[in-house]
């Protein structure tokens, strides 16, 4: 599986350009990108990069990416990031490694997105992710319960569970907010309950990624699928 990722972080690099300014995702497969990227740069590569993560700021650093930030900058030329699960439509179910927040920021401030990910990660019908949805702490419940009725009238339910981290506290994010995992089986109309979580107040972002991702690249056992969105 890990050597799946490299493939497919490998291939999207081959879309980076001298010059360009870069959206660096979070997890598994894109800390497989920053370090291909970082070979380049010791080759002679002129790039920037905005990290999503305090985690990819870390990756970037060791490897020798440059970086700046969107206060600095306020545009980008490619994001790559990863996905946890993403349809033919490349509408994405992206947080769970809990950095939805800049993410979406970094991705919504870049002309293009590529998505890069084992093909495990394609699915017909998101949903059977949990969907990540990141919360302010003050008024949970009353956040949770405005959750459950955009749920309803989304079409779907499930259990709504607070994310722990590995020492079995509450898990926070490098915004200090929480995560809230809904288990939701099958998201029939994601557009549709994006909006809809958007809307609560006590919803700071939702790991719906909705007409972002520009291009999908899957590694599997038959080599390199890319798929663009239609």
């Amino acid at each position: 599986m890990d050597a799946l990722k490299r493939q497919a972080a490998a291939r999207a690099l081959e879309e980076v350009r001298d010059g360009m300014k870069l959206g660096l995702g979070t997890g598994s497969t894109a800390k497989h990108f920053v370090e291909l990227l970082g070979d380049k740069v010791r080759s002679g590569m002129k790039v920037i990069g905005v990290p999503t993560s305090e985690a990819t700021r870390d990756d970037a650093i060791r490897c020798g990416v440059p970086l700046t930030t969107l206060d600095e900058i306020d545009h980008l030329d490619l994001t790559i990031d990863g996905a946890d699960e993403i349809d033919p439509a490349l509408n994405l179910i992206k947080g769970g490694g809990g950095a939805l927040l800049r993410e979406k920021i970094v991705a919504a401030a870049s002309d293009r997105m590529i998505v890069i990910a084992d093909d495990s990660k394609w699915v017909d019908v998101l949903g059977r992710f949990p969907l990540p949805v990141e919360v302010i702490p003050f008024g949970l419940a009353a956040t949770q319960a405005a959750m459950a009725r955009a749920f309803a009238e989304a079409g779907v339910s499930g259990q709504m569970i607070i994310r722990k981290g590995k020492d079995g506290h509450v898990f926070v994010t490098d915004g200090g907010h929480w995560i809230v995992d809904a288990h939701l089986g099958r998201i029939g109309d994601p557009p549709r309950l994006a909006g809809l979580l958007s809307v609560i107040p006590g919803v700071v972002e939702h790991g719906l990624f909705i007409g972002l991702g520009s291009v999908a690249v899957l590694a599997g056992a038959q080599g390199i699928r890319v798929v663009e969105r239609r």
